[in-house]
């Protein structure tokens, strides 16, 4: 596997892959990768010649408090996991390279209302970061395919989104959540749970199992129901942050009995603030 560091080796080598009618797919992604990371390029494997991926660590996309310093890297481990899955290369860019003139003046690219709901509420700027970097990473790879797990299933649906509104020509492969014995979907922050916090952590993924089990048991008062999940979370040790029955395309609240709909919450463990959703 070869590891890439600049934009000129980058392009020659997307270039000779193109020379031979290859087909390219990039499973872009932070690093600290997890079965769930390699499952993705497992994925992208059976869907294209090439597999490209790329480890960032985007400043764009953290807030002043959030964990951007302490996140963990973890390159060396990475890439050997990269190489056991069959990954063709893997591009490790800098801050410098991606931002050159830094943050402050960079061009972004944003999704409205999108990118407003759910984290994007209380995570103030982060989907512009997301889909301003994804947007480069796309324009620098050119791939054929990309694959994204559904456990970020907003940052998902905005990057769908964004490919469609800017004509870009990508499939967006949405790759099902992984997760451990218990439940609880991987994540790279899950590495920052105390064993007390770990062993409390399924119960997010249950309280959603029980939500959509009342759903589909005819309990149609969403909003009620919600409520009650976040109580559950509460009295599970975790701070809710929302607990959201949407609509799955346009992640607006659901309203509908027949509207297909995504369970969507966050809560904070501790310092770890988790994501997870459930499609009903």
């Amino acid at each position: 596997m070869k590891i890439i560091n600049s934009v000129p080796a980058l392009r020659a080598q997307i270039s000779s892959w193109r020379q031979n009618g290859e087909r390219i797919a990039f499973v872009p992604t932070m690093g600290n990768l997890h079965n769930g990371h390699l499952k993705l390029v497992d994925i992208a494997k059976s869907h294209a010649d090439r597999v490209i991926v790329s480890i960032f660590v985007n400043p764009m996309q953290f807030g002043k408090n959030e964990d951007l310093d302490s996140y963990p890297r973890t390159l060396e481990a990475d890439c050997a996991g990269l190489t056991a899955h069959g990954a063709d290369a893997v591009f490790t860019p800098t801050p410098e390279l991606m931002y050159p003139r830094g943050l402050e003046v960079q061009s972004f690219v944003e999704v409205p209302l999108l990118g407003d709901l759910h984290c994007g509420a209380s995570r103030a700027g982060h989907f512009r970061g997301v889909s301003t970097i994804v947007c480069k990473l796309f324009n620098l790879v050119q791939p054929d395919i990309a694959c994204f797990g559904q456990k970020d299933y907003q940052q998902l649906a905005i990057i769908r989104q964004m490919v469609t509104d800017l004509s870009l020509p990508i499939e967006i492969i949405g790759v099902p959540t992984e997760r451990a014995a218990d439940g609880l979907a991987l994540s790279s922050r899950n590495g920052y749970l105390t064993a007390t916090e770990r062993a409390k952590a399924p119960a997010l993924y249950k309280i959603l199992q029980q939500l959509k089990a009342g759903i589909d048991a005819g309990n149609h008062d969403y909003r009620a129901l919600e409520q009650h999940a976040k109580q559950l979370l509460s009295a599970a040790g975790f701070v809710p942050d929302y607990v959201n029955i949407s609509n799955q395309h346009s992640l607006l609240p659901a309203l509908d009995a027949s509207e297909p709909k995504v369970i969507l919450a966050a809560a904070r463990l501790g310092t770890t603030r988790l994501i997870d959703n459930l499609e009903l």
